[in-house]
């Protein structure tokens, strides 16, 4: 099945006034609603009314900490979507960041591939109904047992940039969820899980002709995600070090003006989509030529109405 996702809620948009763009999605050609968490709304709450106001669509978080929450806790998050939406909600898992999950949340951000291969592995027996009570090596559950248990028990699906978290997102999930790569890309980490695994992404795309507003705006975003360092690492591994080196030293000396300065024209334009709503429609099929399932746009602002330039965007308009 092709897919074609949006992320939702969409900038500056109330909530409730996604009602009814979201019934329509399916009818546009949309398959899948991804949601997000940061600091605006949480991950779940957005499917949660997605999944009334249009049963057709496939809804996902990309994704959800696994430190931020409690495995009990996150496991009623995800049983209580997967009751709401069955056999159409598709868990998202990740790290997430040292920013969120201890400066915002006062949690440790302690071993991150083990931390998410055992809430992964905690889930996988709490969403089947099983009694758990365990050792991981990270935490430890007694007795925990879903009173709720979801049929179908959701996919679990992994945020993973480098090899080792996508070969355990081939290995032990039902697919790898990741971001900030250009159509480019999508072989060299299609190559790390194999031609079976599904590989969903996250695509920054800005519907404007003006080039000048778009990068400006892309440099922002690519110097606020891609000086953390699980990002610098993974570009590192892309080929875009030495591109992306100015930036890391101008930000790291606290100049944070000369690091969106100094990020080239060409790296943004590899990273963030832009253009009319015709090229940005063919660019973001592009990743998928190049191998990516499941693209999931994020639209940047504009000044426009998004309400139309989620239309736009759809696979099918004309």
């Amino acid at each position: 099945m092709k897919r074609w996702g949006i992320t939702i809620p969409l900038t500056g948009i109330p909530l409730a006034a996604h009602k009814d763009l979201i019934e329509r999605l399916p009818d546009l050609g949309y398959t899948d609603a991804w949601s997000a968490e940061t600091a605006g709304t949480d991950a779940f709450s957005p499917l949660l009314l997605a999944s009334q106001w249009a049963p057709q669509l496939r809804l996902g978080t990309a994704i959800v900490p696994v430190y931020t929450r409690g495995p009990g806790l996150l496991a009623m998050h995800a049983a209580t979507l997967a009751e709401l939406a069955p056999g159409r909600f598709v868990l998202g898992l990740g790290t997430s960041s040292p920013v969120i999950v201890r400066n915002w949340n006062a949690a440790e951000f302690t071993e991150p591939y083990a931390r998410t291969r055992d809430t992964l592995r905690f889930l996988r027996a709490a969403l089947a109904g099983e009694k758990v009570t365990a050792d991981y090596p990270t935490f430890s559950v007694s007795k925990f047992r879903l009173e709720r248990p979801p049929d179908p028990a959701p996919p679990i699906m992994l945020a993973a940039l480098r090899p080792g978290m996508l070969r355990l997102a081939a290995r032990e999930a039902d697919g790898a969820i990741t971001n900030w790569l250009a159509p480019g890309d999508v072989p060299r980490v299609r190559a790390e899980i194999g031609p079976d695994t599904e590989l969903a992404a996250r695509i920054f795309v800005c519907p404007t002709e003006d080039a000048a507003a778009a990068r400006g705006l892309g440099r922002m975003l690519i110097s606020s995600y891609l000086t953390v360092p699980v990002y610098a690492a993974f570009h590192d591994w892309l080929g875009r070090g030495e591109a992306l080196a100015p930036m890391h030293e101008a930000w790291a000396a606290g100049d944070r003006q000369r690091a969106n300065e100094v990020i080239p024209d060409e790296v943004v334009d590899d990273l963030i989509v832009h253009g009319s709503v015709d090229e940005c429609r063919e660019r973001v099929q592009s990743y998928v030529d190049n191998g990516l399932d499941t693209p999931v746009i994020a639209l940047l602002p504009t000044g426009e109405d998004p309400f139309e330039q989620v239309r736009a965007l759809a696979p099918g308009h004309q």
